[in-house]
C-alpha cells in the first residue's frame, strides 16, 4: 500500500490521522491580531490520532490499521456545527485557538475513541491519555507572541460566532506537513471515506 502513497516529507515532519473539515468559513473571519497565524482552508481538521515524528513507514502502517478498522466496523458520516473558540494547551501560554464542535460532538468523540488506540499502536506512537476532545484549530500564536498578543488573541476568539458553520464529516485521512509551509501547513497523504459515505 505504501508504494501508492506520496510519503515524502522532511525527517522532522509530524504525522497524524484526522477528519478533514471544510475551512472555507475562515475567509469570512476578521483577521486575527498581530503575531497570530490563521490556518488555511485546507488545514482545518479534527485530529483523531497524533502520530508525531513516526516517519513515513510507520505512518503507512497506521493507514493500514485504519483500513482494517473501517472494514471491520461501520462509521456513518456525522453532521456537525462549530461552537466556541477556546485556547488549547497551557492556559498561560496556549498553543492554539480551536473551535469546539457543538452538533456532532458525541458521535465524533466516539469515533475518535474507537480508532485512536489501534492507530497509535500501528505507528508505535506515544498514546495521548487524555479523553478525546474534538476540536478544530483555526489559529496559532507565533513563537514571538508575547502575553499582550495572547490576550488579544483571546479577545478575538471570544468575539467569533461560528454557530452558522455546518457540514458533514465524511472522510478520514493521513496528514503530514505541507511541502511549502508558507502556503499551507498540512497535506493529505491518503484519504478514506467513512463507511456509510
Amino acid at each position: 500500500m505504501s508504494s501508492a502513497l506520496d510519503l515524502e516529507a522532511p525527517p522532522d515532519a509530524n504525522w497524524f490521522i484526522g477528519l478533514p473539515l471544510d475551512g472555507a468559513f475562515l475567509a469570512t473571519l476578521p483577521p486575527p491580531p498581530p503575531n497570530f497565524r490563521l490556518f488555511g482552508a485546507h488545514d482545518v481538521h479534527l485530529t483523531v490520532a497524533f502520530l508525531g515524528r513516526c516517519g513515513p513507514e510507520r505512518a503507512a502502517r497506521a493507514l493500514e490499521a485504519l483500513d482494517e478498522a473501517l472494514a471491520a466496523q461501520r462509521f456513518e458520516p456525522i453532521a456537525y456545527s462549530l461552537g466556541a473558540v477556546v485556547p488549547m494547551g497551557n492556559p498561560r501560554r496556549y498553543s492554539a485557538l480551536s473551535a469546539l464542535l457543538a452538533e456532532g460532538r458525541e458521535p465524533t468523540t466516539e469515533l475518535m475513541g474507537a480508532l485512536r488506540e489501534d492507530l497509535w499502536k500501528a505507528a508505535e506512537a506515544t498514546p495521548d491519555t487524555r479523553p478525546p476532545l474534538p476540536h478544530a484549530t483555526i489559529a496559532r500564536p507565533q513563537r514571538r507572541a508575547e502575553m499582550h498578543d495572547r490576550a488579544a488573541g483571546l479577545r478575538w476568539a471570544s468575539r467569533l460566532d461560528l454557530s452558522w458553520v455546518r457540514g458533514t464529516i465524511d472522510r478520514i485521512a493521513l496528514f503530514t506537513w505541507a511541502e511549502r509551509r508558507d502556503e499551507g501547513l498540512f497535506r493529505v497523504v491518503g484519504e478514506r471515506p467513512l463507511s456509510g459515505a
